[in-house]
């Protein structure tokens, strides 16, 4: 019974691609183009950044010249996808589209970018919105992102286990210095959950990694605070001459 009203639901609305729309043969997939659009993050890594790196993929532990620079506060941060063709396409339709529907696929391709991370006692947190830009939007992708997370991995999840007090601008444009300097101070942990990490791993999950001003400002809101050590994960980040 149940697998006939399956069948019926499925004949009815069949499963459509999350790029295109075109039909595919499972729920929250994509169509053969638009898999071949999107680029998906593997081999030779940053072990602080997750940005791709030329060469064969090898068991050392590499940084960036970027991370070499400028070190990260966090210990380790991965990316499903690069922030290009489909995988923009489909972080603006989760993030200003109303497309939640992606935070389940998404959240399985980021498993999959962060399986390297360690997972013992680690708690997940979202990257926070300011209250009015959640009045806007209605919803904090990153949040549906860490809950998607957070039940494909069995981890717990804190979704106000940061806030973000100060209101900041749109980043887009924005030069790295002035990036970070926007939202130095813009992230702080809810105090009525700072016993929650004490101690205690962090994973912050975001939508897309640019620069990594925010991440950080988070990273070091967690620190501050008396976490453990922190990690990051991203559906996408931006890479240059992508």
């Amino acid at each position: 019974m149940v697998f006939s009203f399956q069948t019926a639901v499925s004949t009815i609305y069949p499963p459509r691609c999350l790029g295109c729309g075109d039909k595919v043969l499972s729920d929250f997939g994509l169509c053969g183009p638009c898999w071949r659009d999107t680029l998906f993050i593997g081999g030779t890594i940053c072990d602080s950044c997750g940005v791709p790196l030329p060469g064969e993929d090898r068991d050392e532990t590499l940084t960036c010249d970027d991370c070499m620079r400028n070190p990260r506060p966090w210990s380790r941060g991965r990316s499903a996808l690069i922030y290009k063709d489909n995988g923009r396409r489909l972080v603006l339709g989760l993030k200003h589209g109303d497309r939640q529907e992606i935070a389940k696929p998404a959240a399985q391709w980021m498993a999959q970018a962060m399986s390297d991370i360690p997972k013992e006692n680690l708690i997940i947190a979202p990257v926070p919105l300011h209250w009015t830009r959640m009045v806007k939007r209605r919803y904090n992708q990153s949040a549906l992102l860490a809950q998607a997370l957070a039940k494909q991995t069995g981890l717990p999840v804190c979704p106000d286990l940061l806030q973000r007090p100060r209101r900041t601008p749109p980043m887009e444009g924005m030069t790295r210095e002035v990036r970070f300097s926007s939202v130095k101070g813009a992230i702080s942990v809810h105090p009525r959950r700072r016993h929650r990490l004490v101690a205690r791993p962090v994973l912050i999950v975001d939508d897309v990694l640019t620069s990594g001003a925010t991440l950080a400002v988070a990273a070091d809101a967690c620190l501050a605070a008396g976490s453990g050590p922190v990690y990051v994960v991203t559906l996408a980040r931006t890479v240059k001459d992508a």
